[in-house]
């Protein structure tokens, strides 16, 4: 099936450059900083950075894995910045974060797969800005669980790891991950922090049934996941895989309610809607059924 080009209203949007995207242009440049914003192309980098939130990329721009769908530049990565927690942290408290998202690149190349720094991002984070809270947002370390426990002692206030999409896609768009290791990773983390928010993210557009979609949302809760984040797949250039059609608006919101009946904390489900999005607000919304449990 051919997919229309031509983007929907719905997922049309305001060119960024406000003084507050300026501002913090500016701030990650002057601290050599990467962000998946950037990187990855992000349709609501205007949005965020006008309310002053970013997600940080850290261990460089270049990836280890070449996934399918992915605008981040892959290769081979040079060297390890042990500086870079530092630089991020001082970074985060110019902004006057309460909430930083850090996410990396994969670094297979890695023993640990930058599990350490992850770690140091937190405890530098945390140094400076004893409330910021700070969710992480990780590759599956090939499997290293080792590298999660060292991340995990970190105690990072949400583990992210997405699974991006159905099982029969999987290999398909992510042929160096693996499905069920991906949802290992985020049962172990649950088990290493129970008390801990664990989230997930997935694509719609990459030729799954629906069917297929609520399988892996209940996949998700088997493992205890609290958070979910549902949105467009949107072809990055003709060398991605193709786009196999466009979801409305009304089918985002009926997959959010099919997770609020699955039992997930907070679903945020849209066509714009990323693995980061409004990543505070969800936070706040998962504590809160907590408190109220």
């Amino acid at each position: 099936m051919v997919v229309q080009r031509r983007l929907p209203e719905w997922l049309k949007v305001r060119a960024p450059g406000g003084p507050n995207y300026i501002e913090l242009q500016g701030l990650l440049r002057g601290a050599s900083l990467h962000t998946v914003c950037e990187e990855a192309r992000c349709p609501n980098i205007g949005t965020c950075w006008e309310r002053r939130t970013a997600t940080f990329m850290i261990l460089g721009d270049i990836c280890t894995r070449a996934c399918a769908y992915c605008a981040v530049t892959s290769g081979r990565p040079t060297g390890l910045d042990l500086n870079e927690p530092v630089r991020l942290a001082e970074t985060v408290e110019r902004m006057g974060l309460r909430y930083a998202v850090i996410t990396s690149v994969n670094r297979d190349d890695l023993p640990d797969g930058g599990a350490f720094i992850f770690a140091q991002c937190i405890h530098q984070v945390r140094k400076r800005l004893p409330d910021c809270k700070v969710e992480v947002l990780i590759p599956d370390f090939c499997g290293n669980w080792d590298a999660l426990t060292r991340l995990m002692d970190a105690k990072p206030d949400t583990l992210n790891h997405n699974i991006e999409t159905v099982r029969r896609v999987f290999h398909r768009v992510r042929r160096k991950g693996d499905y069920d290791r991906s949802l290992e990773l985020l049962a172990r983390a649950k088990a290493m922090a129970p008390g801990g928010v664990t989230k997930s993210g997935m694509m719609v557009g990459l030729g799954e049934t629906w069917d297929e979609i609520l399988q892996t949302m209940r996949d998700l809760r088997s493992v205890d996941c609290d958070l979910l984040t549902i949105g467009q797949y949107l072809r990055p250039s003709e060398r991605h895989i193709a786009l196999a059609r466009w979801y409305t608006p009304q089918e985002f919101d009926e997959l959010r309610r099919e997770g609020d009946a699955l039992g997930f904390r907070h679903v945020a489900s849209g066509p714009l809607v990323r693995s980061s999005y409004h990543a505070d607000e969800q936070h706040a919304a998962a504590m809160a059924v907590t408190v109220g449990a």
